[in-house]
């Protein structure tokens, strides 16, 4: 049927059919668009929170150590500086599991193979880690072993804490020779420190000589490489074929490996790049038992976020000031009052001043033992005149600064290749 223009009565009714058809579309089209993007919010904020709770999940609480401290809470140290944190790592020698298959077998048994203080200063623009020999000769007090008895207090080799009472044991053993308080602590055993430097791709040493060491699973070419987990394990244990077969040398090994390691953890090129961020923050958090202060992300990031500004160069290690123990030269004691000094400024936050020892040019050293204590020449602190020597009396009589004793070791900066 057509109007009166000769144009049939439906077709305005189908030419403006298609109007809302499209529009009905586009509607459709953008409700869709926007329930993507809701399902993608939500999917990756469940991602976001199930990758923090794997992490967070990772972590294991020494609670028994928790429960032990705070029976002996009364005799422990006073904290006497604010702000500043002390940290005792305890690298554990256990076989247990897996991963640690290989090392051979210790009934069961684990001591310390590494132990370290280290000490954050309040400010956090200084660290000091402060090594502590396994063989050292000190007091080690009562403690619960893992059957439920209790040893007496003993005088033995520092090591055998951590077998008798875990790290509770060393805690205390650390307080009573230091007179530091331990806020926290980390144990790590073989297993873990391989995953940690697999995580950040490695860490690149130097060696003069080629290194061959079945007791240690190394076989290493001379020069300048990068170690895997695997190797960098038996690295820093490796005892008899580096060096002068030395446990001093050994911790000065490990100090330097870990300044290296500490390097590479804190570079951009971890920290801004998520790929590899997430494996180290992995292998960290399931690498490690803390005490219940740390024993979640939170409180592991709150303690990277302090240290992460810290300069390479103001991350200092060094072992206490020792020397051989005069009833068994195999053993260990400590050098006084050079490791009083040391404990003392540790406690008051005090800066440490450490001194590098020069490199032999030689590519084969006579191996010789760092001086165990404060270096012949002492630098000065600032005196009241800000000047940083002698302060002048009103009788004209000079009036020097008192002296801030100087330690052998290493820093974070300089614990590469040199």
């Amino acid at each position: 049927m057509r109007d009166g223009a000769g144009i049939p009565d439906d077709a305005g009714t189908a030419a403006g059919a298609g109007t809302p058809r499209r529009g009905r579309r586009r509607r459709l089209l953008l409700r869709w668009i926007g329930l993507g993007a809701v399902l993608l919010v939500l999917a990756g904020a469940a991602a976001g929170w199930w990758l923090y709770a794997k992490l967070d999940g990772n972590i294991t609480e020494d609670t028994s150590a928790a429960s032990e401290l705070r029976r002996y809470e009364r005799e422990r140290p006073e904290h006497f500086a604010s702000g500043a944190q002390n940290i005792l790592l305890i690298g554990s020698d256990s076989r247990a599991g897996p991963e640690n298959a290989g090392y051979g077998q210790d009934g069961g048994t684990q001591r310390s193979d590494t132990t370290i203080l280290l000490h954050l200063a309040a400010d956090r623009r200084s660290a000091t880690a402060v090594s502590i020999p396994r063989d050292l000769m000190t007091d080690v007090p009562e403690c619960l072993g893992a059957d439920g008895s209790r040893t007496g207090d003993r005088f033995a080799q520092f090591n055998w804490a951590f077998q008798w009472g875990g790290a509770a044991c060393t805690i205390r053993t650390v307080e009573k020779m230091t007179g530091i308080r331990v806020d926290h602590h980390m144990v790590v055993d073989f297993g873990g420190f391989k995953k940690m430097v697999d995580a950040v791709g490695g860490v690149e040493v130097c060696l003069r000589r080629p290194v061959d060491d079945a007791e240690a699973h190394l076989r290493l070419p001379a020069g300048r490489q990068v170690l895997g987990g695997e190797q960098a394990l038996g690295f820093v244990r490796a005892r008899y074929s580096l060096g002068n077969g030395s446990d001093t040398e050994r911790m000065e090994r490990q100090q330097q490996f870990l300044g290296s390691l500490w390097e590479k953890v804190s570079s951009n090129g971890v920290l801004l790049n998520p790929a590899k961020l997430y494996p180290v923050l992995d292998a960290a958090t399931s690498s490690v038992t803390t005490d219940p202060g740390l024993a979640s992300l939170r409180g592991l990031y709150e303690l990277a976020r302090g240290v992460r500004d810290i300069p390479a160069d103001q991350v200092k290690f060094l072992t206490v000031p020792r020397r051989p123990y005069a009833a068994d030269p195999n053993r260990d004691e400590l050098v006084q009052p050079d490791a009083a000094r040391l404990f003392e400024r540790l406690r008051a936050d005090r800066p440490v001043v450490v001194t590098v020892p020069e490199v032999s040019p030689s590519p084969d050293p006579e191996p010789a033992r760092p001086s165990p204590g404060v270096s012949a020449e002492d630098s000065e602190e600032p005196s009241d005149d800000g000047s940083g020597g002698p302060s002048p009396t009103g009788s004209g009589t000079p009036q020097t600064a008192t002296p801030a004793p100087a330690f052998t070791g290493t820093t974070a900066a300089t614990a590469d290749c040199r």
